[in-house]
């Protein structure tokens, strides 16, 4: 098996609906996201899945959210824009654009450099 990481970042502002505390006001973060994906074989050239394709298909969900207001953007309209529910949505998207063979592993997101949430599914939830 192989595991492949890759890092992006993005800048956005939120607030946490029914958050009793200092998040639920107005405040950004410097995001930093890290993706995984997982292969249990190389390709003919001896890639499990080119980096730049993760990371295009990783910038595509970002640039949705980039220097933006999270709880105007879908589906944080709906939902908090937590980083827990951030590192679920981006793990969907992500399990959306990878091709046959290759499956998410985990998505990190960092709202500080102190303070991340991480989502994966279980092999059997696949």
């Amino acid at each position: 098996m192989f595991e492949l990481l890759v890092k992006r970042s993005f800048a956005a502002a939120h607030q946490l609906r029914g958050y009793k505390g200092k998040c639920e006001g107005l405040h950004g973060h410097n995001y930093l996201v890290e993706v995984t994906v997982r292969a249990e074989g190389l390709n003919e050239i001896g890639l499990a899945l080119d980096f730049k394709e993760i990371k295009a298909a990783l910038d595509r969900l970002l640039d949705a959210y980039d220097h933006g207001f999270l709880n105007q953007v879908p589906p944080f309209d709906r939902i908090n824009p937590s980083a827990e529910n951030l590192a679920r949505t981006l793990y969907q998207g992500i399990k959306a654009a990878l091709p046959a063979g290759v499956a998410p592993g985990r998505v990190t997101v960092w709202e500080t450099d102190e303070a991340a949430a991480t989502y994966w599914e279980e092999a059997g939830s696949r």
